[in-house]
């Protein structure tokens, strides 16, 4: 693809973003029955489920157990996604992070003595001059704090990944839907596109650059390539405060999620069993869905450590609000289903709101 072809991939993420996040945000509305409220909110709910939720009881029917594993997919299949989302990010991260480095260093211009030496010089173009810095300024933040966002992006699917195979013990019968096994696919490539949406074609743009360099000139004719660390972390250090509120808010996110998963890891001391209980500790005495409460919580770091300036990155928060909202709201009608004894008292992910 042309460098150019990539000016579309920013309006394409928002295409997808709002098509996977309009049916939620329907389903949720209190559309009437005649005009297919009733059947949107089923066909919703059979697509998202996974796990508790798609389980067959063992009174059904056999018909009934074979039409509710029609189309599903097992559960552990869950490790693809952040399989999928570790490779992506990895591409991108790595990309993007050349380009900066090769590019886009020192972040910080030259000393400030030298611009008012220019400045005196060049007389009423003062002021000019001072734009084209500002801009050059602002253009090294964007996509150091791209970099900067990435890197949160990798922690993030990197611990899944490890959570997925240690801590999580997936029973046999555990299943999802196959339309909500490809969501999780699409996700986990369009979630590391849109953080980085904005300095793609740019860094498209250079490598295309350098290939037929490196085709005329040969590989004994390029220069050696020489990476300083010093100059490949000190921009990420010199980021400005917002990066680094994202980046406390993304942790205390993870901690939490640890330790929710870490709590839902353990009701199944044996992996073949499909015996389930209510999970307590932490804010499950507070939300049936912590875990999701963590998430959002990890992914609004994400949002402010990018600088929040990328509309894909808006519409990827809003789908993971509506999507885990939706989650929850599913998970809490089920524990209330099953457990007599169920605490009423809990809401579904957000502590007096849902």
């Amino acid at each position: 693809m042309e460098s150019e072809g990539w000016s579309a991939l920013q309006p394409l993420l928002c295409f997808a973003w709002i098509a996977a996040t309009l049916p939620i945000i329907a389903a949720a509305l209190p559309i009437p029955t005649a005009v297919g409220g009733h059947l949107l909110r089923r066909l919703l709910s059979a697509f998202s489920s996974r796990g508790k939720t798609v389980r067959p009881s063992p009174a059904s029917s056999s018909g009934s157990s074979s039409s509710k594993a029609k189309f599903t997919v097992p559960q552990k299949y869950f490790m693809h996604f952040y399989v999928v989302g570790v490779l992506a990010t990895t591409i991108l991260l790595l990309a993007i992070w050349f380009y900066a480095y090769m590019k886009l260093t020192p972040l910080l211009l030259e000393s400030s003595s030298y611009s008012t030496i220019f400045s005196h010089l060049v007389g009423s173009n003062s002021f000019s001059f001072g734009r084209v810095r500002s801009r050059t300024m602002g253009h090294k933040y964007r996509v150091w704090r791209t970099v900067f966002a990435l890197l949160l992006m990798e922690v993030q699917v990197l611990r899944r990944l490890y959570e997925t195979e240690h801590v999580f013990h997936y029973s046999p019968s555990a299943r999802m839907h196959i339309v909500g096994y490809l969501t999780g696919l699409f996700y986990y490539v369009a979630a590391p596109l849109s953080l980085a949406s904005s300095c793609i074609p740019e860094a498209a743009e250079y490598f295309q650059g350098q290939v037929p360099e490196f085709v005329v000139k040969g590989r004994a004719r390029m220069p050696d390539l020489v990476i300083d660390s010093s100059s490949l972390l000190q921009p990420l250090l010199k980021l400005g405060w917002t990066q680094w509120i994202g980046a406390v808010i993304f942790i205390w996110g993870s901690l939490h999620q640890i330790r929710c998963h870490a709590i839902h890891g353990s009701l199944r001391e044996h992996k073949d069993s499909d015996e389930y209980v209510i999970p307590c500790g932490d804010c499950f005495n507070r939300v049936s869905c912590p875990h999701y409460l963590a998430e959002l919580v990890i992914y609004f770091g994400m949002l402010v450590a990018s600088g929040a300036e990328d509309i894909p990155v808006w519409f990827l928060f809003i789908f993971v609000i509506t999507n885990l909202s939706f989650a929850a709201v599913e998970t809490y009608n089920w524990y209330l289903q099953k457990f007599e004894d169920y605490p009423r008292s809990r809401y579904a992910i957000i502590p007096f709101v849902c």
